[in-house]
């Protein structure tokens, strides 16, 4: 049991991290507002875990001008999917 518990990984123990990979793991992308808006978040609670998911290059930023206005998305990077599924692989074997 410490061996699958050991394999879970902390940068996702928080319900919004895990939100928001989720989310971009069936995405192609998310934009900050959208992400706001499915999680019921602060700008602020939003973009300090986006930032540390950024850090540990688990999200990339995107940022572009749609119709003059500036937009910010986010896309997840093959190292985030790795990390990201490794964790819910060890969450199904805790749970069987």
């Amino acid at each position: 049991m410490s061996n699958i518990i050991a394999k879970l990984n902390k940068a996702f123990d928080s319900r919004i991290r895990l939100g928001i990979m989720s989310v971009l793991m069936v995405n192609d992308f998310a934009d900050f507002n959208t992400l706001k808006e499915l999680m019921e978040l602060t700008d602020g609670n939003l973009a300090s875990h986006i930032k540390a998911l950024e850090n540990l290059g688990y999200i990339e930023t995107i940022k572009q001008f749609i119709s003059r206005k500036p937009n910010t998305r986010y896309k997840i990077t093959e190292l985030g999917r790795n990390s990201f599924q490794e964790h819910l692989d060890a969450l199904s074997d805790l749970l069987h």
